[in-house]
Protein backbone atom coordinates (compact mmCIF):
# COMPACT_ATOMS: atom_id res chain seq x y z
CA UNK A 1 0.00 0.00 0.00
CA UNK A 2 1.25 3.22 -0.71
CA UNK A 3 3.41 4.97 1.90
CA UNK A 4 1.39 8.49 1.13
CA UNK A 5 -1.56 6.91 2.45
CA UNK A 6 -2.78 8.18 5.86
CA UNK A 7 -5.65 6.72 8.33
CA UNK A 8 -7.40 7.34 11.28
CA UNK A 9 -8.81 4.84 13.61
CA UNK A 10 -11.99 6.49 14.86
CA UNK A 11 -12.94 4.23 17.42
CA UNK A 12 -10.17 2.17 19.35
CA UNK A 13 -10.03 1.76 23.21
CA UNK A 14 -6.45 2.27 23.79
CA UNK A 15 -7.58 2.82 27.62
CA UNK A 16 -8.39 -0.57 28.45
CA UNK A 17 -6.22 -3.07 30.19
CA UNK A 18 -5.59 -5.01 27.02
CA UNK A 19 -3.63 -2.62 25.52
CA UNK A 20 -1.21 -1.78 28.56
CA UNK A 21 1.59 -4.84 28.03
CA UNK A 22 3.55 -3.71 25.36
CA UNK A 23 1.83 -0.04 23.96
CA UNK A 24 4.77 1.89 23.01
CA UNK A 25 5.35 -1.08 20.80
CA UNK A 26 1.78 -1.39 18.90
CA UNK A 27 1.79 2.40 18.83
CA UNK A 28 5.12 1.97 17.01
CA UNK A 29 3.59 -0.77 14.72
CA UNK A 30 0.49 1.44 13.97
CA UNK A 31 2.81 4.52 12.82
CA UNK A 32 4.90 2.18 10.49
CA UNK A 33 1.17 1.10 8.99
CA UNK A 34 0.53 4.49 9.01
CA UNK A 35 -2.09 5.17 10.99
CA UNK A 36 -1.00 8.36 12.48
CA UNK A 37 -4.61 8.91 14.59
CA UNK A 38 -6.26 7.16 16.89
CA UNK A 39 -9.42 8.04 18.60
CA UNK A 40 -10.44 6.87 22.25
CA UNK A 41 -13.45 6.96 23.50
CA UNK A 42 -14.13 6.00 27.21
CA UNK A 43 -16.75 3.99 28.51
CA UNK A 44 -17.09 5.80 31.82
CA UNK A 45 -15.80 7.36 34.81
CA UNK A 46 -13.49 4.70 35.93
CA UNK A 47 -11.50 5.68 31.80
CA UNK A 48 -11.73 9.27 31.80
CA UNK A 49 -8.87 10.17 33.58
CA UNK A 50 -6.80 7.59 32.54
CA UNK A 51 -7.19 8.28 28.35
CA UNK A 52 -6.55 11.81 28.79
CA UNK A 53 -3.25 10.65 30.68
CA UNK A 54 -2.50 8.45 27.58
CA UNK A 55 -3.30 10.94 25.25
CA UNK A 56 -0.87 13.89 26.90
CA UNK A 57 1.88 11.29 27.52
CA UNK A 58 1.68 10.92 23.49
CA UNK A 59 1.90 14.40 22.48
CA UNK A 60 4.88 15.75 20.12
CA UNK A 61 4.61 11.97 18.52
CA UNK A 62 3.72 11.29 14.95
CA UNK A 63 1.38 9.20 15.77
CA UNK A 64 -1.52 11.39 17.95
CA UNK A 65 -4.29 9.90 20.38
CA UNK A 66 -7.27 11.49 20.69
CA UNK A 67 -9.80 11.05 23.65
CA UNK A 68 -13.55 11.49 24.40
CA UNK A 69 -15.31 11.40 27.48
CA UNK A 70 -18.41 9.87 27.24
CA UNK A 71 -20.83 6.97 29.54
CA UNK A 72 -21.49 4.03 27.78
CA UNK A 73 -25.24 2.07 27.88
CA UNK A 74 -23.55 -0.69 28.99
CA UNK A 75 -22.19 0.39 32.18
CA UNK A 76 -24.93 2.37 33.86
CA UNK A 77 -25.21 -0.06 36.75
CA UNK A 78 -23.56 0.71 39.86
CA UNK A 79 -23.00 4.07 38.22
CA UNK A 80 -22.04 7.06 41.04
CA UNK A 81 -24.91 9.39 41.39
CA UNK A 82 -22.85 12.53 40.73
CA UNK A 83 -20.89 10.91 37.34
CA UNK A 84 -22.72 13.24 34.68
CA UNK A 85 -22.10 16.41 36.81
CA UNK A 86 -18.42 14.92 37.04
CA UNK A 87 -18.34 14.40 33.56
CA UNK A 88 -19.96 17.74 32.81
CA UNK A 89 -17.14 19.47 35.00
CA UNK A 90 -13.97 17.40 33.08
CA UNK A 91 -15.42 18.19 29.39
CA UNK A 92 -15.28 21.61 30.45
CA UNK A 93 -11.77 21.88 32.10
CA UNK A 94 -10.49 19.61 29.21
CA UNK A 95 -11.91 20.57 26.08
CA UNK A 96 -8.99 21.92 24.38
CA UNK A 97 -7.64 18.33 24.36
CA UNK A 98 -11.31 16.08 23.84
CA UNK A 99 -12.34 15.75 20.20
CA UNK A 100 -15.99 14.36 21.27
CA UNK A 101 -18.53 13.13 23.89
CA UNK A 102 -19.03 9.68 23.84
CA UNK A 103 -18.94 7.22 23.96
CA UNK A 104 -23.23 7.42 24.65
CA UNK A 105 -26.21 5.74 23.19
CA UNK A 106 -28.21 3.17 24.06
CA UNK A 107 -28.61 -0.78 23.81
CA UNK A 108 -31.27 -2.51 23.66
CA UNK A 109 -30.16 -5.78 24.06
CA UNK A 110 -28.96 -4.53 27.73
CA UNK A 111 -32.41 -3.37 28.17
CA UNK A 112 -33.61 -6.79 28.08
CA UNK A 113 -31.07 -7.73 30.32
CA UNK A 114 -31.31 -4.95 32.87
CA UNK A 115 -34.98 -3.27 31.80
CA UNK A 116 -33.16 0.46 32.05
CA UNK A 117 -33.93 1.82 29.02
CA UNK A 118 -35.38 4.87 30.93
CA UNK A 119 -32.29 5.59 32.36
CA UNK A 120 -30.37 4.63 29.50
CA UNK A 121 -32.14 7.52 27.71
CA UNK A 122 -31.82 9.53 30.41
CA UNK A 123 -27.93 9.73 30.33
CA UNK A 124 -28.07 10.18 26.96
CA UNK A 125 -30.12 12.77 27.12
CA UNK A 126 -27.65 14.77 29.30
CA UNK A 127 -24.59 13.48 26.68
CA UNK A 128 -26.18 14.68 23.97
CA UNK A 129 -26.64 18.53 25.84
CA UNK A 130 -23.25 18.30 26.93
CA UNK A 131 -22.30 18.33 23.31
CA UNK A 132 -24.38 20.74 22.34
CA UNK A 133 -23.47 23.06 25.35
CA UNK A 134 -19.73 22.91 23.47
CA UNK A 135 -20.51 22.16 20.21
CA UNK A 136 -18.63 18.89 19.93
CA UNK A 137 -19.50 16.24 18.06
CA UNK A 138 -20.79 12.75 20.09
CA UNK A 139 -20.27 9.05 19.08
CA UNK A 140 -23.07 7.09 19.42
CA UNK A 141 -23.18 3.78 20.57
CA UNK A 142 -26.22 1.72 19.05
CA UNK A 143 -27.75 -1.98 18.84
CA UNK A 144 -31.43 -2.70 18.93
CA UNK A 145 -31.93 1.10 19.19
CA UNK A 146 -32.34 2.96 15.93
CA UNK A 147 -36.22 4.01 16.86
CA UNK A 148 -35.13 5.61 19.80
CA UNK A 149 -31.75 7.47 18.67
CA UNK A 150 -33.03 8.90 15.92
CA UNK A 151 -35.94 10.83 17.31
CA UNK A 152 -33.35 11.77 20.20
CA UNK A 153 -30.59 13.34 17.60
CA UNK A 154 -33.63 14.60 15.95
CA UNK A 155 -34.34 16.83 18.66
CA UNK A 156 -31.18 17.31 19.84
CA UNK A 157 -30.17 19.33 16.89
CA UNK A 158 -26.41 18.91 17.43
CA UNK A 159 -24.40 21.86 15.62
CA UNK A 160 -21.42 18.85 14.74
CA UNK A 161 -23.12 16.23 14.49
CA UNK A 162 -20.91 13.19 15.63
CA UNK A 163 -19.94 9.57 14.13
CA UNK A 164 -22.67 6.41 14.32
CA UNK A 165 -20.24 3.82 15.78
CA UNK A 166 -20.11 0.55 14.35
CA UNK A 167 -22.64 0.70 11.81
CA UNK A 168 -24.07 -1.93 10.44
CA UNK A 169 -27.68 -1.20 9.42
CA UNK A 170 -29.65 -0.43 6.48
CA UNK A 171 -29.16 1.26 3.80
CA UNK A 172 -32.26 3.47 4.84
CA UNK A 173 -31.26 3.48 8.45
CA UNK A 174 -27.89 4.79 7.30
CA UNK A 175 -29.65 7.80 5.23
CA UNK A 176 -31.35 8.74 7.83
CA UNK A 177 -28.81 9.34 10.18
CA UNK A 178 -26.86 11.23 7.43
CA UNK A 179 -29.18 13.36 7.11
CA UNK A 180 -28.63 14.25 10.92
CA UNK A 181 -25.57 15.13 9.90
CA UNK A 182 -23.65 11.89 11.18
CA UNK A 183 -20.45 9.86 9.81
CA UNK A 184 -20.74 6.41 10.01
CA UNK A 185 -17.95 4.01 11.11
CA UNK A 186 -17.07 1.80 8.84
CA UNK A 187 -15.66 -1.22 11.02
CA UNK A 188 -15.11 -5.01 11.49
CA UNK A 189 -18.49 -5.70 9.91
CA UNK A 190 -18.17 -5.52 6.69
CA UNK A 191 -15.29 -8.32 6.59
CA UNK A 192 -18.13 -11.48 7.43
CA UNK A 193 -19.43 -12.47 4.55
CA UNK A 194 -22.81 -12.67 6.16
CA UNK A 195 -23.53 -9.25 7.12
CA UNK A 196 -24.87 -8.94 3.36
CA UNK A 197 -27.59 -5.72 4.42
CA UNK A 198 -24.47 -3.95 5.31
CA UNK A 199 -22.28 -4.61 2.91
CA UNK A 200 -25.25 -3.47 0.28
CA UNK A 201 -25.37 -0.69 2.33
CA UNK A 202 -21.62 0.62 2.42
CA UNK A 203 -21.63 -0.11 -1.12
CA UNK A 204 -23.99 2.54 -1.81
CA UNK A 205 -23.45 5.24 0.66
CA UNK A 206 -22.07 8.79 -0.29
CA UNK A 207 -18.44 8.41 0.17
CA UNK A 208 -18.52 11.60 2.26
CA UNK A 209 -20.14 9.63 5.12
CA UNK A 210 -18.07 7.71 5.59
CA UNK A 211 -14.97 7.02 8.41
CA UNK A 212 -12.74 3.77 9.48
CA UNK A 213 -12.53 1.80 12.91
CA UNK A 214 -11.69 -1.17 14.60
CA UNK A 215 -13.39 -0.74 18.20
CA UNK A 216 -10.38 -3.11 19.62
CA UNK A 217 -9.74 -4.78 21.33
CA UNK A 218 -13.61 -5.59 20.60
CA UNK A 219 -15.43 -6.57 17.17
CA UNK A 220 -12.64 -8.82 15.65
CA UNK A 221 -12.66 -9.30 12.12
CA UNK A 222 -13.71 -12.44 10.06
CA UNK A 223 -11.27 -15.18 11.02
CA UNK A 224 -9.66 -13.68 13.84
CA UNK A 225 -12.80 -14.39 15.93
CA UNK A 226 -12.26 -15.25 19.70
CA UNK A 227 -8.70 -13.26 19.60
CA UNK A 228 -8.44 -9.33 20.84
CA UNK A 229 -9.17 -6.95 18.14
CA UNK A 230 -6.18 -4.59 17.75
CA UNK A 231 -5.85 -0.76 15.71
CA UNK A 232 -3.80 -2.65 13.15
CA UNK A 233 -6.49 -4.28 11.99
CA UNK A 234 -7.57 -0.93 10.38
CA UNK A 235 -5.67 -1.80 7.42
CA UNK A 236 -7.43 -5.06 6.51
CA UNK A 237 -10.69 -2.91 7.20
CA UNK A 238 -9.76 -0.08 5.16
CA UNK A 239 -8.71 -3.45 2.41
CA UNK A 240 -12.38 -4.75 2.62
CA UNK A 241 -14.22 -1.19 2.35
CA UNK A 242 -12.08 -0.51 -0.94
CA UNK A 243 -12.61 -4.00 -2.18
CA UNK A 244 -16.45 -2.91 -2.24
CA UNK A 245 -16.10 0.59 -3.38
CA UNK A 246 -15.40 2.14 -6.75
CA UNK A 247 -13.27 4.55 -5.75
CA UNK A 248 -9.39 4.37 -6.46
CA UNK A 249 -7.39 3.55 -2.93
CA UNK A 250 -5.80 6.67 -3.42
CA UNK A 251 -9.01 8.73 -3.45
CA UNK A 252 -10.38 6.43 -0.97
CA UNK A 253 -7.99 6.91 1.72
CA UNK A 254 -7.56 10.73 1.10
CA UNK A 255 -11.63 11.19 1.48
CA UNK A 256 -11.77 9.11 4.77
CA UNK A 257 -9.35 11.42 6.18
CA UNK A 258 -11.28 14.19 5.23
CA UNK A 259 -14.34 12.81 6.29
CA UNK A 260 -12.81 11.80 10.45
CA UNK A 261 -11.08 15.70 10.16
CA UNK A 262 -14.57 17.12 9.16
CA UNK A 263 -16.41 16.00 12.03
CA UNK A 264 -14.12 15.46 14.89
CA UNK A 265 -13.25 18.73 16.83
CA UNK A 266 -9.84 19.57 17.16
CA UNK A 267 -8.21 17.00 14.56
CA UNK A 268 -8.75 19.99 12.17
CA UNK A 269 -5.29 21.10 13.59
CA UNK A 270 -3.49 17.78 13.85
CA UNK A 271 -4.05 15.94 10.70
CA UNK A 272 -1.74 17.09 7.40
Amino acid sequence: MANTLRFTDSHCHLDFDAFSADLPSLLRQCQQANIYHIVIPTIGPKNWHKALKLAKSHKGNKLTLHPCLGIHPWFLKDLPSDSLSVLAHLVENNIDDIVAIGEAGIDGVIDKEQNNLSLQIEVFEQQLSLAKKHHLPIIVHHRRSHQHIVPMLRQSKLTKGGIIHAFSGSYQQACEYIDLGFKLGIGGTITYPRAEKTINAVKRLPLESLVLETDAPSMPLYGFQGQDNSPLQLIKIFESLASIRNESIEDLAHALESNIKSVLSNLTDVIK
